[in-house]
């Protein structure tokens, strides 16, 4: 006897991880005491995780940026803006995904070296235009900024030589302004 295939089910949804997109969302808030527990304290309410998240003052020290990357479906990402709107602070909101911007992230890696894997580390930070920032008889520190895919890569570089301590910033980002060709 053979099986008949399952009926075709009515439309189906993507799983949960090919509908949730990440998002880098800038804010720019009062630099005023509370502001920042205030907007973090949203997310932790609502059930909403950052996966990166950076604070500083502007060119205006009265107003700081902060660039949040989140996941999320379109319904909770429109949910977010809405609530970040709402928070008293809050000056303006900007969902940079669906804009042109320019993002960059820091590490500042602390790696086992010796006489014999020295050069070759100082070969790895070269190619990835790293500093050395700090040097020992068994330590070298680098430091690189790029994108997110960059200082993933360089981390993976230096797995090998044994990582001892690492420092990652979360993104920062602003929109670009200019849109036309060069």
């Amino acid at each position: 006897m053979t099986q008949s295939p399952p009926p075709p089910s009515r439309r189906s949804s993507p799983p949960p991880a090919e509908r949730e997109k990440r998002h880098t969302i800038s804010l720019l808030v009062e630099n005023k005491f509370g502001a920042f527990t205030r907007i973090t304290g949203l997310f932790a309410a609502k059930g909403y995780n950052i996966d990166s998240l950076s604070v500083g003052p502007t060119e205006d020290e009265s107003i700081s940026r902060m660039t949040i990357v989140t996941r999320g479906d379109d319904q909770i990402i429109e949910q977010i803006i809405k609530q970040l709107n709402k928070v008293i602070d809050t000056i303006k909101v900007v969902d940079l995904t669906f804009e042109s911007f320019v993002d960059r992230e820091l590490v500042l890696v602390k790696v086992s070296s010796t006489a014999e894997s020295r050069p070759e580390i100082m070969q790895i930070a070269e190619i990835f235009r790293a500093k050395v920032v700090d040097i020992s008889p068994r330590t070298l520190t680098l430091e690189a900024t790029g994108s997110q895919q960059k200082v993933d890569a360089i981390i993976k570089m230096l797995k090998p030589f044994a990582i001892r301590e690492l420092a990652r910033t979360g993104r920062v980002a602003l929109k670009r302004e200019f849109h036309g060709e060069v």
